[in-house]
This record gives C-alpha cells, sequence and structure tokens, in this order.
C-alpha cells in the first residue's frame, strides 16, 4: 500500500505540475509554470502527503483533520510565493494583519495553480464551473486582500462563463491584476 501511494502521489504531482506549467505558459510566465510547487519533492511534504494520500484531494486536507496540522502545508506556503498565505504578516504595527497586493507573476501562478488543482482532482468530472462553485465555498476562508479577492471571484467567474481558451490568456489575466490592483502596483512591473 505504501509504495502504491509514493508511486501514486508523485504521478499526481507530475501531472498537476504539467497542467500548471501549460497554464502558466498561456499567461506568459513559463518560468513560474516551470518551477512551481519544486518544494512538493522535499522530504517535509513529500513523505507527509504519501502517509495521508487518497486521490481525490490534497493529503493536506486529511493530515490537519488527523493532527491538526500539517507540516508539508506548513513548509509548502513559506517557500511558495503564489500562495496567498506567503503575504500574511499577522503582526501589523496597530495588530491587525498586513494583507499586500500580491506581485502580478505569483497572482498569475494562483490562478493556474487553482484551474490544475481542479482538473487533476476532479478528472473526467471537472467543468468550466467547478473552479467558481469551489472558490465561492473556500474564500471566506481565506485571509486575502479584498483586491486580490475580487480579483480571484472575477477570474472563475468568467471561467465559468466563457471557458479557459478564452479567459486564460496574458491579456485578460493582465487586464483583471491592473483593473483590481492598479492603485497598489507599478503598472510597468506588469
Amino acid at each position: 500500500m505504501y509504495l502504491k501511494n509514493v508511486i501514486k502521489h508523485f504521478s499526481v504531482i507530475i501531472r498537476h505540475k504539467w497542467v500548471v506549467f501549460k497554464l502558466c505558459c498561456r499567461v506568459g510566465i513559463p518560468w513560474r509554470g516551470f518551477v512551481h510547487d519544486l518544494s512538493k519533492f522535499s522530504p517535509t511534504e513529500f513523505w507527509e502527503s504519501v502517509k495521508y494520500f487518497n486521490g481525490k484531494h490534497s493529503p493536506i486536507i486529511d493530515c490537519k483533520r488527523d493532527k491538526g496540522y500539517s507540516e508539508a502545508w506548513l513548509h509548502h506556503k513559506g517557500r511558495n510565493k503564489h500562495h496567498s498565505d506567503y503575504w500574511i504578516d499577522l503582526n501589523g504595527p496597530d495588530g491587525k494583519p498586513i494583507l499586500p497586493i500580491i506581485p502580478y507573476p505569483y497572482i498569475a501562478e494562483m490562478l493556474c495553480d487553482k484551474l490544475a488543482a481542479g482538473i487533476i482532482y476532479e478528472g473526467k468530472k471537472w467543468t468550466k464551473e467547478f473552479e467558481l462553485e469551489y472558490w465561492l465555498n473556500e474564500r471566506k476562508n481565506i485571509m486575502v486582500n479584498n483586491q486580490i479577492k475580487e480579483l480571484i471571484t472575477d477570474f472563475p467567474t468568467q471561467v465559468s462563463k466563457e471557458g479557459i481558451k478564452k479567459v486564460l490568456t496574458k491579456r485578460n489575466v493582465k487586464s483583471l491584476y491592473k483593473k483590481y490592483c492598479i492603485d497598489y502596483i507599478d503598472n510597468s512591473r506588469i
């Protein structure tokens, strides 16, 4: 059983990385797609995920249910800038969390990652509406800047209406980023 989980988990990582890479190429960030989730091969992330692997959703979910936390997740979010958790500073000067605007390459990678996760875990059951439904359930639990939350909501809404091919383009993702983050960014850098 254990060897079977090693092979299956490794396969899920590779397939996920491949889909993220292809999607990242569509939005003009192939390097982000290439290096996406390399930390999943680290012992901390890989072996915990093998232990809790079931193929239906992230092993991190089951580990958190079992132990109350996940070493793999703590390791992963601290090394991967495409996760909003990477950017949170809970010790703001006024005692409130600091939730900055996440730079464009990592937002674009995040959107590709979210799509790819749904595509891989849902398999043939995946539909263009899946990510929006998932996000609408998930967003209340995500600590992120309001502008970023609106951007993330807008993106799967567009995908659900028009499909990935029409929506997942460099022009569209940059346009969404400018729409929601224009007041917070140096436009020449995206």
